[in-house]
């Protein structure tokens, strides 16, 4: 598979005075004071936005943030961001309330090499989500030289992932992007074994494609999360009160019969009789889940068994929390695995974290350091582990 072109295949000519437009993913938390709560995808941003920089491009930076659904709403603009970016640059960043236009093309053609711009909220403009071939020649007209670096918002066809590619070139991925691509292609391409997959979260019905792209390449696949249930059921297990999704319970048995042994699900539940009772918490093996109680996380003797398995990997992806990791004592397997994983990274192991709840788990125990890598996107990751094409990809040009 031919590789996508990064900026560090450009060369000094097609940056030094140019208008480098570039794609981030700056849609993070903010609170009822516009304050962020979690710079983690502007941090990511940064090498990309130095590099280009320090070789003497003017950076333009796009973005969305939140849901405004086509129309300038306050709580979504990136003025706030802009602020924050300034802070992490340690220098000025320009903030542009309109994101196409001629005011817009001004002040990109205004812009010294070296600085940065920001411009307003892709998500404010009509067009964006659905890909509007003139919107997208608009933000064409911006820069001289497109570089994706917002992998959280690949699996997206929008004007300014997708579209504005097509009216500019080069369209290169930026450093996290590669990243992304790189540490996902290469796990799925050519892991170094064993291999193994872990997958978690309440729906089996959301990580059917991955199970069935995966269980074919991996040396083994741990599941966790609610989804065991649905898997129990398809086994004749009782599961009391649990989540269950009753129209999978067939699909969930073909993918047991098919897995075989690779496939290994919770030896014990941890359940309460509801969420709001954890002083009730116990734990039990998963063949005795009383009928008044519900499974909130994998019990203590599945995480011990699901780091060892860890341990001996060479190549781990988690995708999906354990258990209800918000509310302890149900984050124990969550933390659990996100140690193990921790661990076997410091003994060389390529652990990777599949973004959206699994990153935030990690995030919260205090480990991101230390795994190989943490996907900036949930979805996106998840669409890649699915063997789909993502557009904001597919838009970016080939190296043979």
């Amino acid at each position: 598979m031919a590789r996508k072109a990064s900026i560090r295949d450009l060369s000094d000519a097609q940056l030094k005075g140019k208008r480098a437009l570039v794609r981030v993913d700056f849609n993070v938390p903010l609170d009822a004071d516009l304050r962020i709560t979690d710079d983690t995808r502007i941090r990511a941003a940064l090498p990309t936005i130095r590099f280009l920089a320090e070789r003497g491009a003017s950076v333009i930076l796009l973005s969305h943030l939140g849901r405004p659904k086509g129309k300038p709403v306050a709580k979504d603009s990136l003025a706030p961001v802009a602020r924050h970016l300034a802070e992490l640059l340690s220098s000025p960043v320009g903030f542009s309330q309109t994101t196409v236009g001629d005011e817009a093309v001004r002040l990109t053609r205004a812009l010294p090499p070296g600085d940065v711009l920001l411009l307003e909220n892709t998500r404010f403009l009509s067009g964006e989500e659905s890909n509007d071939p003139t919107l997208a020649a608009e933000l064409a007209a911006l820069g001289d030289v497109f570089v994706n670096d917002a992998f959280g918002a690949a699996h997206r066809a929008h004007a300014s992932t997708v579209g504005v590619a097509q009216f500019l070139r080069p369209a290169v991925a930026g450093f996290l992007m590669e990243k992304e691509l790189e540490y996902l292609g290469r796990a799925l391409a050519e892991p170094r074994r064993p291999f193994v997959a872990i997958l978690g979260g309440a729906k089996i019905s959301g990580k059917i494609d991955v199970i069935a792209q995966l269980l074919p390449k991996v040396d083994g696949m741990l599941i966790g999360g609610a989804m065991a249930c649905t898997f129990y059921q398809a086994m004749g297990l009782g599961i009391g009160k649990s989540l269950v999704e009753p129209d999978r319970v067939g699909m969930a048995k073909d993918l047991l019969a098919t897995a075989g042994a690779r496939l290994t699900l919770p030896h014990d539940a941890m359940v309460a009789p509801s969420i709001d009772q954890p002083a009730r918490a116990h734990a039990v093996p998963r063949d005795r889940i009383p009928a008044t109680e519900a499974m909130y996380d994998i019990g203590p003797r599945t995480a011990e068994s699901y780091a060892r398995a860890i341990a001996t990997a060479k190549t781990v992806i988690w995708n999906g929390p354990m258990g209800v990791f918000e509310s302890p004592p149900f984050d124990a397997g969550t933390i659990a695995i996100a140690r193990a994983m921790a661990a076997a990274t410091d003994h060389g192991t390529t652990t990777i974290v599949g973004g959206g709840d699994s990153a935030a788990a990690v995030a919260q125990a205090g480990l991101e350091s230390r795994m190989s890598h943490v996907s900036t996107g949930g979805g996106a990751s998840l669409e890649y582990l699915e063997g789909k094409t993502l557009p904001g990809v597919a838009a970016l040009d080939d190296v043979s």
